[in-house]
């Protein structure tokens, strides 16, 4: 909030004032006269009189009275800024593998909890996108649906655990056609799923090329992410007869249907073999999938004249009330 004048140059008559008050000093010691008398007994009745008291008060009222209507002809305003954003962002899908095998310890310090922090600083960074999340093992689920609330996306993924989903397996086809249902509805000019998974589709109805048709059909552009090392990863498992151990699992990402997905559609295939080159991808997402946000800037004003103009009516009516009673 700030304040201004409407017509500033009115405040020029300000300077008029102080020029007045020296000419009415002037004027009264001119008009000044000196008597003699023997004694002040008669005079101090006429000296102490209420009106004489007054008489200069009445010039001061005036003088009050012209500055104050002086300020309100100036009209003082106070403002308030803002702006609105008219361009629409773009709708974008997470669509992330939880899986018991994103428990590996190839991105540190596992999959699944270096793809939840680096999601969660994507979304953090993203401006008026609409953001949901859909995550996947033998089912797929909806997490969120579009949403602008952030913070409510990032609790929803800092929450993310490979337990949530009972039925154990790797459903890509049915967690990028959950994705894709989640933007059919959507009228944004860009519509966007990122897709993460650490290996191959062995549950579900949809397969992951057929999935991608649909997307393809509604507009619907997938970036596909290939998580994990080549070769073995390192993984911790509880054994129910040698109790928890780590052991050496074999990567098994189906690179080839990820990167034909991504074609289809329009986007690209990633791989990310550790936590930087994950971190390095969805960055490249995040500036390959950019929108120019037109915002309309525009400020409020509210008059606030009739405060200084009450003031000066004020001292106006007080000044001729006193002035008809001296």
């Amino acid at each position: 909030m700030f304040y201004r004048f409407a017509d500033p140059h009115f405040l020029l008559f300000l300077a008029a004032l102080p020029l007045l008050g020296i000419w009415y000093w002037k004027k009264s010691r001119r008009s000044s006269a000196t008597l003699r008398y023997s004694s002040l007994d008669l005079v101090n009745p006429a000296v102490t009189t209420k009106a004489s008291r007054l008489r200069h008060s009445l010039f001061v009222f005036r003088l009050l009275a012209l500055a104050a209507l002086i300020v309100a002809f100036a009209r003082p305003q106070t403002g308030v800024s803002g702006e609105e954003v008219l361009t629409e962002g773009i709708d974008i899908v997470l669509a992330i593998d939880l899986s018991t095998s994103m428990l590996a310890e190839d991105l540190v310090p596992t999959r699944v909890e270096a793809v939840k922090q680096v999601a969660s600083s994507f979304v953090s960074g993203r401006r008026n996108d609409r953001i949901g999340l859909v995550v996947f093992a033998g089912q797929a689920f909806t997490q969120a649906p579009l949403t602008l609330d952030y913070n409510v996306l990032q609790n929803l993924l800092g929450e993310l655990d490979v337990s949530m989903i009972s039925v154990d397996g790797t459903a890509v086809g049915m967690g990028l056609a959950t994705a894709v249902k989640r933007l059919q509805e959507s009228d944004a000019e860009s519509k966007v799923i990122i897709l993460l998974t650490d290996g191959r589709n062995n549950r579900g109805e949809i397969d992951p090329v057929t999935a991608a048709q649909m997307a393809q059909a509604l507009g619907i552009k997938v970036y596909a992410i290939g998580a994990g090392t080549r070769g073995e990863a390192p993984i911790t498992v509880d054994d129910p007869t040698f109790g928890r151990r780590r052991m050496r699992m074999r990567v098994d990402v189906d690179e080839p249907t990820l990167r034909a997905v991504a074609e289809q559609t329009g986007g690209t295939y990633f791989r990310a073999t550790d936590r930087q080159s994950l971190e390095a991808i969805y960055s490249e997402i995040d500036e390959l999938e950019t929108t120019e946000v037109e915002v309309e800037h525009y400020t409020h004003y509210g008059e606030l004249f009739l405060f200084p103009l009450a003031v000066g009516l004020f001292f106006l009516v007080l000044e001729v009330g006193l002035g008809t009673r001296s």
